[in-house]
């Protein structure tokens, strides 16, 4: 198989590896995970945008293994904290957090501001490095909603069973998986980087 149909999903965050699979499932690619790759350094977040952590991630990962690289950067944005968790929604009730402990976290704070409309949104920002020559592209993907007052639903992962997508009155952590990768922002910020994958190295006309 050539290199070039090989992708390396960087990232060890199950959950993120699981929707990335299936999303991905179409494009004709063999998906290479992290977990098969020894020794490499865990790339530090250091960007202030999800742009600039997905951007270094690719880049670092990608070099290390000689492969085509998909990374991704995203995180809740919360009108009523001025933008947070935003980059820092992994770390944001500290390092090693449950993600039970990071919903409390972000409820309570929302909570304190009184505010009514708890608007907030996903956002998701995707890059692919090629090593051959060097270049990186990104794709961007929003999902608006608002914020439920407690945890609702099983599904999903992260601080899904938090989030109400416009338009349904159910969590990401209720609603189906079909129905949630069909307006989350990762799918959106995928449908992008797919079209790219498959025009550049599939010889694929977008679908």
């Amino acid at each position: 198989m050539a290199q070039h149909t090989e992708l390396l999903v960087a990232t060890n965050n199950a959950g993120k590896v699981r929707e990335l699979s299936q999303l991905l499932s179409g494009a004709l690619l063999r998906l290479r995970l992290l977990s098969e790759f020894e020794g490499v350094a865990v790339a530090e977040e250091t960007g202030t945008t999800f742009a600039e952590n997905a951007v270094l991630k690719a880049l670092h990962y990608s070099s290390h293994a000689g492969l085509l690289t998909l990374s991704d950067d995203s995180g809740l944005v919360v009108d009523a904290l001025g933008g947070a968790p935003g980059v820092y929604s992994a770390r944001y009730a500290g390092a090693g957090a449950t993600y039970a402990e990071r919903m409390r976290k972000l409820l309570a704070e929302v909570d304190s501001t009184g505010d009514a409309d708890r608007r907030a949104r996903f956002v998701c920002v995707i890059a692919v490095a090629d090593p051959s020559d060097n270049t990186v592209v990104t794709f961007d993907g929003v999902c608006e909603g608002r914020l439920a007052h407690a945890p609702r639903g099983a599904g999903g992962f992260g601080y899904d069973p938090l989030f109400i997508p416009e338009g349904y009155d159910k969590t990401f952590g209720e609603l189906p998986e079909q129905v949630k990768h069909s307006l989350s922002h990762r799918a959106r910020a995928l449908a992008g980087a797919v079209r790219h994958l498959r025009e550049r190295f599939a010889g694929q006309a977008p679908a």
